[in-house]
């Protein structure tokens, strides 16, 4: 978004934008019913590995999403299905499988990873995992600088892969203009990673000022994911993650407070699965943005143009222009004056298809 319009039409042809203005006229029309329409929201960090779960994200209002990673490459099939009209969406920029020293199950997802076993340290064996990705079809390369939050035997704070690790991945990437992602919520392990040269920041917990200084510089995006950081303190969690989260979710506060103070581009991920439980939406982790300093003009950017492009996709999605794809949602109030507006999403246009559609109420006489 980049200004408001009081009024007007949205014309769109082979799912694209082709005018915005007053009084268009189309062959068929969709009335908004006085409600506003804006870009679709885009998830930059999700584990989508599932139709349905696609669909619950489309019903969100989000109409792009990046994968941080998926166990067997599922995420490339959603993208491909979207692709060809199979679904409606939402767009997928796949990472295929995690660059992580133990690939667990993954190990199974392509035959050429069985001599990874052992694990993902050496500089060969980095180059092999991330050519396997590559070959696959992927977007984007999603490594870790640090260990896991949500496990009760590993320490967030952790540094994983070393900055000489993490500049293979990088440079590995780079030789086929793949962008690398990187988990970190320790700043050792973050830094190390933005030296490496990182696309993004994923989560950030404990990232200090000399950090995200660096990221500023660098032109490195910060996705601090901050509601799925929530969950740690509900009770289906055990003792060690709620108390971890308690101590975890203000300095994830101080961090996003710390970046907007120094201009660090931010983009919005809601760490989410989408399954049938799970309440993480982009609606939400775009409120606790406005809650910690960012307007909601400026968390709303966030959501859709900032994210847009992160992903490499500035100049196709995340705005209402002539020549852009008619991702659309419509609200019932302005956003830019209740940002709470984005939980009540009334329709949805995915590449110009109607995937949610809940007006008007009313029945007609």
């Amino acid at each position: 978004p980049t200004e408001e319009v009081q009024a007007g039409d949205v014309l769109i042809e082979n799912g694209m934008i082709t005018e915005v203005g007053p009084s268009l006229t189309a062959d068929k029309q969709i009335e908004a019913l006085g409600g506003y329409v804006v870009p679709g929201l885009i998830d930059v960090h999700t584990h989508l590995d599932n139709r349905e779960s696609a669909l619950r994200a489309l019903d969100s209002g989000v109409t792009t999403v990046r994968s941080a990673s998926v166990p067997a490459f599922q995420d490339i099939g959603l993208r491909e299905l979207v692709r060809t009209g199979a679904l409606p969406g939402p767009d997928m920029v796949a990472a295929g499988v995690y660059v992580t020293p133990d690939l667990d199950e993954s190990i199974l997802a392509d035959p050429r990873l069985a001599g990874l076993a052992g694990g993902v340290d050496s500089d060969d064996e980095l180059r092999l995992l991330v050519d396997v990705n590559i070959d696959r079809g992927v977007d984007v390369i999603k490594t870790r600088g640090t260990e896991r939050a949500g496990r009760a035997d590993t320490d967030p704070r952790q540094q994983v892969y070393s900055r000489h690790q993490l500049e293979v991945i990088v440079e590995e990437a780079a030789k086929h203009d793949i962008p690398v992602m990187v988990h970190a919520h320790g700043d050792e392990g973050a830094l190390a990673a933005v030296q490496a040269g990182a696309r993004s920041i994923e989560h950030g917990t404990y990232l200090s000022e000399q950090t995200l200084g660096l990221m500023k510089e660098k032109g490195a995006w910060f996705v601090p994911t901050y509601i799925t950081m929530l969950e740690m303190n509900e009770e289906q969690y055990d003792s060690v993650l709620r108390l971890r989260g308690s101590h975890m979710v203000p300095r994830l506060e101080q961090a996003i407070r710390t970046a907007h103070r120094l201009g660090v581009k931010f983009a919005t991920g809601a760490d989410n699965y989408y399954d049938a439980k799970s309440i993480n939406r982009i609606s939400l982790e775009v409120m606790y943005l406005v809650q910690f300093g960012l307007s909601p003009f400026e968390a709303l950017q966030a959501a859709t143009t900032s994210s847009a492009d992160l992903l490499g996709l500035g100049d196709q999605t995340g705005r209402i222009a002539p020549g852009f794809e008619a991702d659309l949602i419509l609200l019932p109030a302005n956003p830019l004056e209740d940002i709470m507006a984005l939980q009540d999403v009334l329709l949805v246009l995915s590449i110009g298809q109607l995937a949610l559609k809940r007006i008007p109420f009313g029945k007609e006489d």
